[in-house]
């Protein structure tokens, strides 16, 4: 355990300040300042001897999160990293993406601020990094069994490295231009600078993991080419069918899925010329829909030079406090300020879209709303509270549906779900034979912990279908569910 008396000797969190947003808004570099070593260890040692580490429950990964706190609180950075990384692939992704689960299982939580748990994670895998920790593991021998991988995000990614070092040969397969997946194209900068990215891929190539960026499967190999070629196939390709708004004036010019507008604008950071490129600069922009891809469209509207930014969100805005029903240890629903709120911006809570509202242009100028009222457990707009909200962008946030499925069905004849995602077994084997599954394309749309973890888990699945046992780890099974989260 970490100091004996931490958690009665410190008693509030601290964390590394943001930048101030008159500057951050001016780049896209990350929003936290560096963080100072006595602070984090100070925070590390508040780590309790709990007896049962519920925080290990919250983790989908199962991460030694007690034992890292402990080595962090003694000056012990390499150790720290040695143990982060026995069960997480890529903590740098983790620790600055994650909703932090962990913290909300957190037994010192239950009567005072939780650990820091997610601030200490990012900070041990950064000094790795930083101090040349985070070699490259090449398996000692090849199986000379081979692999394919489809779908580079942190699922794919994740697999990919675990059965690399198993001695697999193992080619991932990703559409776009670059790997990386939505950490590439779906993350801005100003949450994760993608030199975090490189630095990792740099490490699964010399591993000996082979990329194959801008190869679709499905139409440039078909998926039953694929699968002939390959011993087994892991599908990856997450969940990117988002969730429509079909009402009038859906078609209007300015209305586009916030994927559409957070792509192009990370082609533009990483220097690629985007012709007619979506942007903010100089608009009333409204984005629909109050989670992270929603946070995500209002920062980078922010830093485009948006005359405005709204958002709007159809539920009710979420309490502030953990709530009776979602006692600890469970992950409670609450009212959280990211980056991109403090930087300015209105948020509308009860507040449904009835119509788009167009100019002789055919372009959007404005949205129709009224307040939501709930019938019958239904959301639905409140007669005679319409308002109208100007806007010259409209970006759709509303969440995912599942993975493309036409060309798998066509071509693989693999079956679905009611819910639209890939049906799969308890060995992440989908209906079609040798073919696994690994995050939001079988589970739906989750967080990246999820997806890492089963990524991990399904390449312990693949390695035992290939070799006939495997000492790979499996965090997880397809139907588990981590404490607050919802079943797949």
């Amino acid at each position: 355990m970490a100091d004996p008396k931490g958690f009665l000797k410190t008693t509030e969190r601290e964390l590394p300040p943001r930048r101030p947003v008159p500057v951050r808004i001016l780049d896209w570099k990350e929003v936290y300042e560096q963080g100072d070593s006595a602070t984090l260890r100070r925070q590390a040692g508040r780590c309790m001897d709990c007896g049962i580490p519920f925080c290990h429950k919250g983790c989908p990964l199962g991460n030694l999160i007690p034992e890292w706190n402990d080595l962090t609180w003694r000056g012990e950075g390499r150790s720290a990293s040695e143990r982060l990384h026995a069960t997480n692939n890529f903590p740098e992704f983790t620790g600055r993406l994650c909703p932090a689960p962990c913290e909300s299982s957190c037994v010192l939580g239950i009567n005072q601020p939780a650990v820091t748990i997610k601030q200490i994670e990012v900070s041990i895998a950064d000094e790795a990094f930083s101090s040349g920790w985070v070699e490259p593991e090449p398996p000692e021998r090849l199986t000379g069994k081979t692999v394919a991988v489809v779908g580079s995000g942190p699922a794919g990614l994740a697999a990919a490295q675990q059965l690399t070092r198993a001695g697999h040969t193992v080619a991932v397969y990703e559409r776009d231009d670059r790997i990386g997946g939505l950490l590439r194209y779906g993350i801005p900068d100003f949450k994760m600078e993608k030199r975090h990215l490189e630095a990792r891929l740099r490490q699964m190539r010399d591993e000996g993991t082979r990329f194959r960026a801008g190869v679709e499967i499905g139409r440039d190999i078909s998926w039953s080419d694929l699968r002939s070629r390959y011993d087994a196939v892991v599908v990856a390709t997450g969940a990117t069918v988002p969730r429509d708004l079909p009402i009038p004036g859906r078609d209007l010019a300015g209305v586009h899925f916030a994927m559409e507008y957070l792509v192009e604008s990370n082609k533009a950071v990483a220097g690629d010329q985007v012709p007619h490129q979506i942007t903010a600069e100089g608009k009333h922009v409204v984005v629909i829909g109050g989670g992270d891809t929603g946070a995500d469209c209002i920062g980078t509207a922010h830093r485009q030079g948006a005359i405005s930014v709204t958002n709007l969100a159809i539920g009710k805005q979420p309490p502030t406090e953990r709530p009776a029903d979602q006692p600890w240890p469970m992950m409670p629903n609450l009212f959280e300020i990211a980056s991109a709120h403090e930087e300015g911006g209105d948020r509308t809570y009860l507040a449904s879209t009835v119509e788009f509202l167009g100019n002789e242009a055919g372009e959007v100028r404005a949205l129709r709303v009224a307040e939501t009222e709930y019938i019958d457990g239904r959301r639905v707009p409140k007669s005679g509270t319409e308002r109208e909200i100007p806007a010259d962008l409209v970006l759709i946030a509303m969440g995912f549906t599942g993975p493309e499925r036409a060309q798998l069905e066509d071509q693989l004849g693999t079956r679905f779900t009611e819910r639209g995602n890939l049906e799969r077994d308890d060995a992440w084997t989908t209906t079609t034979p040798g073919v696994f599954v690994a995050g939001d394309a079988g589970r739906g749309q989750s967080l990246i912990v999820w997806a890492i973890a089963e990524g991990r888990a399904a390449a312990a699945a693949v390695d035992e279908y290939l070799m006939g046992s495997t000492v790979l780890p499996a965090p997880v099974r397809p139907h588990d569910v981590a404490i607050g989260l919802q079943p797949a």
